[in-house]
């Protein structure tokens, strides 16, 4: 994985030179203030530092909406235009209206960067390491403050410190940012399957994943273009069967779905569990739970996913080991379909191409499942061994290897035929897709766990319990398939993207659940206090002695500010580094929960240190150490996991949408508690403030444990689609 793995650094350092930014601007003000005479004009000075914070809100508005029409990469490289021209004009800047419009400039790449990046993380990353690479903004921030403070700290012991170069040197971090972004990121392949754009899809994940094979997560993106739409949860037992049951009818089997293996003559076989289980439905657990009514069924749709995942851990899923291609219906069949135009010729005549639907060659080109799938219009007699008109009622599972058909986390694709009977008596048929899930390691106590319905398990044990999430796919639209045909069951992508994002969708229940979770931890994490201990950071460690300390050393005041500053950003490093190995095994639930009772404590004792007079270098003691634990544990959980979830919980259709509303909330959260700091400082005192912002954390505490569910190692397609069926089961909790 080490192609997703560099792109995701490449891209973090948009962030990078975020915080970066943040340190040059905090130091150089002491010398703008000498030189433009703002001494007397607070205002001025708050607005030179606050200029960014502004350009960053508004951007905001419109990025969302932008980076679903053009693209997240176009986005990304607007952003390090945006770095490189307020460097260039902050090097220059003659006077402070110049200085004000450079910083305005900064604020729309920081905007932007701060907005995007992780949502171009989520997007391209693989769901078993999604969160420790989506760690890495946080960590290229923090690391940019420390290498500027260290710039600037060196620049303050010259005799004539210009803050203009200090400034001004953003622009060659930046202008490496825009030669990255130019000529290493490729567009995030989840968007260009919402545009339709097949083959470009296929080639970057190719590139991010290292494997020719991607069929399977190809499948995947397509499924995630949906909004919506009505959702079951079963659950099944899978295993091998033996090979005389090919001979079998199997139309008088209902319940069985086939499951297609790469040996001719072997298969798997799903059946539903009609038995009661141990393990139980994915649902059951959720419904058990929220029977008081205060824990989110959502949290305990995702909790019970995880409580059954097998000792493999989210790595990975011993379901369905050695499954063949998805286009591998028999053991004459060919096998290697390809997401391309050569496949076209091999459909044969009858089949309308992406050309005739006005859709660029550069689109799908072939069905997903092959010609052998029958027309629903006319009965057919019984169809040769190896066809899809054999499997009705059954399922194909996708991909060419042993990972093409997971999705990642243990989850796997597949779709299962239905019919019914229609108004006239015909049949009337059409594809479900199921996500499929591993409860548990395979089963070695034969009978035990279920009755399976129509055989008793197979005698080497080797069958295992899956739950499935069965919905309308994405890949069959009976709305489309008269205008796009591509094959007989499946219809273009092309045609569902065509109707983009629409505002309309933001009212889709698990839309707006998703929302309500991303906006409510975005305010409580600004609410927490970061900036009013970064604020009072300094003159904690000066009353610590520090200060006086660097200042026999013959370091100025503003030079032992800046290296102080230094030290406390290199602390977040090693904490930032821890989390991101656990943001994957602990989880962001889990971080979250661990870390915000720590920030409490923290904040409860600064209370404590401004209250009570213990001597000062008591006080100074107990306060430092209480600043450190904040600041080390804020960036393990609170710093980082917002942006985190909100880049992975919203359908791929309103994503940028989404996310910029999150982001918007972020950023006019930023504005209001950095000018309403000093004002509270005067009105209610240093305890008031720390005092509020430990009931924050209290809050914020209630709120994760109540509404926050655990994503790691989730595909983004199936976070979407369990938040789609949690919002439902908690809007009919209510109406019960």
């Amino acid at each position: 994985m080490s192609g997703a793995v560099l792109v995701a650094v490449a891209a973090a350092i948009g962030n990078l030179l975020q915080g970066w930014d943040n340190a040059t601007i905090a130091a150089s003000v002491l010398y703008i203030k000498r030189e433009f005479n703002l001494e007397s004009e607070p205002a001025v000075e708050g607005l030179i530092v606050a200029m960014s914070l502004i350009g960053a809100t508004v951007v905001t508005f419109c990025s969302g909406a932008v980076a679903d029409w053009l693209g997240r990469r176009p986005m990304l490289i607007i952003s390090s235009v945006f770095y490189f021209l307020s460097g260039i004009v902050m090097l220059w800047s003659p006077n402070v209206y110049i200085l004000l419009l450079a910083r305005l400039l900064d604020g729309f790449g920081i905007g932007l960067a701060v907005t995007l990046v992780p949502l171009y993380i989520s997007e391209t990353a693989p769901p078993e390491i999604r969160g420790s690479l989506n760690t890495l903004p946080q960590f290229t921030g923090s690391g940019g403050m420390f290498l500027s403070y260290c710039m600037v700290f060196g620049m303050s012991l010259t005799e004539s410190p210009s803050w203009r170069l200090m400034l001004g040197v953003l622009s060659i971090p930046s202008l490496v940012y825009f030669v990255l972004t130019v000529f290493f990121l490729p567009e995030s392949p989840r968007w260009l399957v919402s545009k339709g754009r097949m083959l470009e899809a296929k080639q970057v994940l190719q590139r991010l994943r290292g494997i020719e094979d991607v069929s399977g997560e190809m499948a995947l993106l397509v499924e995630g273009l949906g909004v919506g739409g009505e959702t079951s949860f079963e659950e099944y037992i899978i295993g091998p069967e033996d090979d005389l049951a090919d001979d079998h009818d199997l139309s008088a089997e209902k319940d069985k779905i086939r499951l297609y293996g790469p040996e001719q003559g072997q298969s798997w076989v799903a059946r539903p569990v009609t038995g009661q289980s141990t393990l139980g439905l994915v649902s059951r657990h959720a419904r058990m739970v929220n029977q008081s009514g205060i824990v989110d069924p959502l949290v305990s749709l995702f909790g019970s996913v995880h409580e059954k995942l097998p000792d493999t851990g989210s790595k990975g899923s011993m379901l369905f080991p050695h499954f063949g291609s998805m286009f591998s219906v028999g053991g004459n069949q060919p096998r290697h379909e390809e997401w391309d135009e050569e496949s076209l010729a091999r459909e044969g005549e009858g089949y309308a191409s992406d050309a005739a639907g006005g859709v660029s060659d550069d689109n799908l080109q072939s069905p997903l499942i092959s010609r052998q799938a029958t027309s629903l219009e006319k009965d057919i007699g019984p169809p040769p061994h190896g066809s899809l008109a054999s499997i009705r009622n059954n399922s194909l599972i996708g991909g060419e290897g042993a990972s093409s058909t997971g999705i990642g986390g243990g989850w796997q694709l597949a779709w299962k035929w239905c019919e019914r009977e229609g108004q006239d008596g015909h049949k009337e048929g059409g594809f479900k897709r199921i996500y499929l899930h591993q409860e548990g390691d395979a089963a070695s106590r034969r009978g035990s766990i279920v009755s399976i319905p129509g055989g008793d398990a197979p005698n080497d044990g080797q069958f295992f319990q899956a739950a499935a999430l069965v919905s309308e796919p994405a890949l069959y639209s009976r709305e489309h398939m008269n205008q796009h045909p591509v094959g007989p069951a499946m219809v273009n992508p092309a045609a569902t993207p065509a109707k983009g994002p629409s505002w309309s969708d933001l009212f889709e229940p698990g839309v707006k659940h998703a929302l309500v979770v991303g906006v409510g931890i975005q305010i409580l994490q600004q609410f927490s206090g970061i900036n009013g201990v970064l604020y009072y950071t300094p003159q904690i460690l000066e009353q610590a002695g520090v200060g006086v300390l660097l200042s026999n050393l013959g370091i100025s005041s503003a030079s032992a500010s800046l290296l102080i500053s230094a030290v406390t950003t290199l602390l977040m490093l090693p904490s930032i580094a821890i989390a991101m190995r656990l943001m994957d095994l602990a989880g962001r639930r889990s971080l979250l929960l661990g870390t915000i009772p720590v920030l409490i404590v923290s904040l409860a004792i600064l209370v404590l240190g401004s209250l009570v007079n213990m001597g000062s270098v008591v006080n100074a003691s107990v306060s430092t150490v209480s600043v450190v634990l904040y600041f080390c544990f804020f960036v393990m959980g609170f710093g980082p996991i917002p942006n985190i979830l909100c880049a992975e919980i919203f359908p791929t259709r309103v994503r940028g949408l989404c996310i910029a509303i999150c982001a918007l909330t972020f950023w006019i959260g930023d504005i209001i508690v950095t000018y309403s700091l000093p004002v509270m400082l005067k009105s209610v005192g240093l305890a008031g403030v720390f005092g509020m912002y430990a009931v924050v954390c209290v809050i914020a505490f209630i709120f994760v444990f109540l509404k926050v569910p655990e994503t790691k190692g989730m595909p983004l397609e199936v976070i979407t689609e369990f938040f789609s069926v949690g919002a439902k089961q908690a809007a009919a909790a209510k109406n019960n």
